[in-house]
């Protein structure tokens, strides 16, 4: 697969959770936090797996492994977004949570002691002064949710670093089915520990839980994990950046949320970031000194014969 078709998979991924607020807001009314994160993965995990199942019974230890650990990596970072979601401004949260784009670089270099480029720097600021732009309410006030939307970010990054590891080094189709197994069972576990499992008892809370468990869970995170073999961690984080812009999209197009100017000027700063990310920019440097002499002798040399 090309770099470019994985991107494309990323944006087509980034489209599906710019939905998710919404639909995670929804499935909230009637259900508690862990139950509706148990739901959304373990459905998802059961669709997959079904379909998949020839695939899943020649999966390895090493494989099973990763799952685990992306598993509850993905748990502690949904738990962390719902409880923030519940206890902070829905702008506070989508900034917050876009703090990604800057903490995949920054852990990437940590873990893996790698320089970031210029254009990429240049990319990140762009990326958070039009997330800014288009979620920040004024006056902006700090609020606990905020910690918890703030972890979410960094557990995110995190995931992504880890998904570009193991895809090099397991099949990345059953990694993505397996770590939404995993994901689904801790919160259960939470769930029956801290809370009462139920069913959805109305028609939106079902549609909320479909939605988030095919489109948004299923289909998004084992795309991830198979495009992330195929494009960096920090280009990945990038495009994730579109995800509030797909976010204020959907508010408008269903909830009829109108945007302003500054979210419009935004929204143009975040493509802009992800377009500079994507191209390969070429300085061609002038001769150096030591070519000089080499020239100007031809050119003598050239003079001499006509005479």
């Amino acid at each position: 697969m090309k770099p470019l078709k994985a991107d494309l998979m990323i944006l087509f991924i980034t489209i599906c959770w710019g939905s998710s607020y919404l639909f995670m807001k929804m499935g909230l009314d009637s259900l508690g936090e862990f139950n509706l994160i148990a739901l959304r993965f373990g459905l998802a995990f059961i669709l997959a797996g079904v379909i998949f199942f020839p695939r899943l019974r020649q999966v390895n230890v090493k494989t099973i492994r990763y799952a685990m650990l992306l598993g509850f990596i993905l748990f502690i970072m949904f738990t962390a977004l719902t409880f923030g979601l519940k206890t902070t401004t829905t702008s506070n949260a989508g900034f917050l949570v876009s703090l990604t784009v800057v903490f995949v670089p920054l852990l990437h270099t940590f873990l893996f002691k790698k320089k970031i480029e210029n254009k990429v720097i240049v990319s990140i600021l762009l990326a958070l002064t039009g997330i800014a732009l288009l979620t920040i309410q004024l006056p902006f006030t700090f609020k606990i949710g905020d910690l918890f939307c703030i972890a979410a970010a960094l557990c995110y990054a995190l995931h992504i670093n880890m998904v570009s590891t193991a895809a090099q080094k397991v099949d990345t189709l059953s990694l993505g089915i397996l770590q939404l197994g995993f994901t689904g069972l801790y919160a259960y576990i939470s769930s029956l520990l801290f809370e009462t499992p139920v069913w959805p008892s109305t028609t939106h809370s079902w549609i909320a839980v479909l939605v988030l468990s095919v489109v948004c869970t299923a289909v998004g995170f084992i795309f991830q994990t198979i495009a992330q073999k195929y494009t960096t961690a920090t280009r990945t984080g990038l495009v994730f950046s579109l995800e509030p812009v797909f976010a204020a999209l959907v508010g408008f197009w269903f909830a009829h949320e109108i945007m302003n100017s500054n979210q419009y000027w935004g929204a143009a700063l975040v493509f802009l970031s992800v377009v500079l990310s994507s191209v390969n920019v070429k300085v061609r440097r002038r001769s150096t000194i030591k070519n000089r002499p080499f020239r100007w002798s031809r050119i003598l040399l050239n003079s001499s014969k006509k005479a």
